[in-house]
């Protein structure tokens, strides 16, 4: 079994036991299901209703007059007894159903049971669903496996990512048999991607042409939901994911309007964009006038580039045998399109809003977060002369920007130079949100004012 951050989500909720649901959402074929249903196997009692599969379920929390109403239709489709503190209820596919956000209210109130909801993306808004209200239930995104996920997978041991960390964090060189085993597996993770049915085809067979014919049959359902939900944009719809191998083979990289349509008006199709970004099919990185915190105040919502949520299907949508030329390290094919893709993947997955930054004066960065406060620019190298960025001294010698420091993640070892720190692409795992506090809970001493 592929293990997967998910689980620590879950194993809170679990410890935990507060009164609230737990929704997890995500693109379809990223696991949710499997690992809702492994989590499962802790209750004593197990109950699953899928809204899409049965129709008559659909129904289920229609009209329901109380709680105790409520709790009598849900035992009618379990298949054993629920038992008060015993049981997990999981509802799958609750976008299907608009009334579980009434449903859901009453039914962490009443307390004797535990919920689950999950939801698709694609094509399918949930925003009814997730405005159940702060206090009855918590949302989490769920995404393909990330590059640490993988190597989990591949067998990298635990002792090896953590002296992969203090590297990162103490700014040392990796051993230089790691490094390139390292390397060699991210080369893999670039084709093979994190989608679960493709990496576990991996692992079963090691065979890359099953896992292309795994990869092919993800990217035609994605295309048949595009069709099935959006029915009125499908054409549209499908062309703009059908050219994003293509658009991040252009020298900048950013989604050029005109290869859809000469008289294009991105008023006129931006909800197009929105819906691919909101299935969790594409991954739109929008660029900022200036590197400065905060970065959303600056953002130009109609300049873009616009990743594929997974690496692995960007290769299989290009032609030629990638997958091949990718391993063997051939110089003929865009490293730094599949490089950046990784990076995109990669920093939303650990929860970074994505940004990039470009300027006639200054030149482009790659990308720009947010950490502890201040302004983080990355540069993706995928060659030989990765201490060539004039675009990103240009932004650290520029006084007005006040930027301490960068990354650079590229194909050799760990150095550092001046402002600039040099990692190896696949450290970019270790690149995660501020962690929480460490003691959240602070009151406040009033009582020589009683």
């Amino acid at each position: 079994m592929i293990a997967r951050k998910i689980e620590k989500v879950l194993d809170d909720f679990y410890d935990k036991k507060e009164k609230k649901a737990l929704l997890i959402t995500g693109a379809r074929q990223i696991g949710k299901t499997f690992s809702i249903r492994e989590f499962g196997k802790r209750y004593p009692v197990f109950v699953e209703i899928n809204f899409l599969e049965n129709k008559m379920a659909r129904s289920l929390f229609e009209n329901a007059g109380s709680r105790e109403e409520l709790l009598l239709r849900l035992s009618m489709f379990a298949e054993e007894p629920l038992v008060p503190g015993e049981t997990l209820v999981f509802l799958d596919e609750v976008q299907e159903c608009k009334e579980i956000v009434t449903a859901i209210k009453f039914l962490v109130e009443e307390g004797s049971y535990q919920y689950v909801l999950s939801g698709s993306l694609l094509g399918v808004d949930l925003k009814d669903v997730r405005s159940v209200p702060v206090g009855y239930m918590d949302t989490v995104e769920m995404y393909p496996l990330d590059f640490e996920e993988f190597a989990v997978a591949n067998g990298v041991s635990e002792r090896v990512l953590t002296a992969l960390k203090t590297s990162f964090e103490e700014v040392k060189e990796v051993d230089f048999l790691i490094h390139e085993k390292m390397m060699e597996l991210f080369r893999l993770y670039l084709i093979v991607g994190g989608m679960p049915a493709v990496v576990s085809k991996y692992l079963k067979t090691n065979n890359l042409q099953e896992v292309i014919r795994e990869q092919k049959s993800i990217l035609e359902a994605y295309k048949k939901d595009i069709g099935k939900y959006d029915p009125e944009n499908k054409l549209y719809l499908e062309d703009i994911f059908n050219l994003i191998p293509s658009e991040l083979n252009n020298k900048n990289k950013r989604f050029i309007m005109k290869n859809l349509n000469e008289n294009f008006k991105f008023s006129r199709y931006s909800n197009s964009f929105v819906w691919l970004k909101d299935a969790g099919v594409a991954l739109p990185v929008f660029c900022v006038e200036e590197p400065r915190s905060p970065l959303l105040l600056s953002k130009a919502t109609n300049l873009f580039k616009l990743f594929l949520s997974d690496v692995g299907l960007l290769a299989a949508m290009y032609m030629d045998n990638i997958q091949i030329k990718v391993l063997n390290k051939e110089k003929d094919i865009n490293f730094g399109a599949i490089y950046e893709n990784v990076a995109a993947q990669e920093l939303k997955a650990h929860g970074f809003d994505l940004y990039y930054f470009n300027s006639k004066k200054q030149g482009e960065l790659d990308f720009l977060i947010e950490q502890e406060g201040e302004v983080l620019p990355l540069e993706i190298k995928s060659g030989k002369d990765y201490t060539k960025h004039a675009a990103l001294s240009n932004v650290l010698e520029n006084e007005t920007y006040n930027v301490s420091k960068a990354y650079v993640f590229h194909n050799g070892n760990v150095r550092r130079k001046d402002k600039v720190r040099y990692y190896p692409v696949y450290m970019l795992m270790f690149l995660q949100k501020e962690k929480e506090l460490e003691h959240p809970i602070y009151k406040l001493d009033l009582s020589v004012l009683q």
